[in-house]
């Protein structure tokens, strides 16, 4: 998934937990997981790199929406504060 690092201030835990509810069908984790707590992430399909792609399309969009209401918000909040 491509992320802009500055839209990662307004990624929630929600945003987060989507995306690994939609690859957590790909992990397979290996015989001996309780001892080495490793697995392996299965290669995706086609259709899943389609997926992937509107996710992470979808989110970016959602996260500039929340960077420009979360701007207006502040500067809302600074222009009241500098006015005496």
């Amino acid at each position: 998934m491509k992320l802009r690092l500055d839209l990662l201030e307004h990624l929630t835990d929600e945003d987060i937990l989507e995306e690994v509810l939609a690859n957590n069908h790909r992990y397979k984790p290996e015989p001996n997981f309780s001892k080495t707590g490793v697995g392996t992430l299965s290669p995706a399909s086609t259709e899943e790199r389609a997926q992937e792609e509107a996710r992470s399309t979808a989110l970016i969009e959602r996260l500039k929406k929340r960077a420009q209401e979360s701007g207006r918000q502040n500067n809302n909040k600074s222009s009241r504060s500098s006015r005496p």
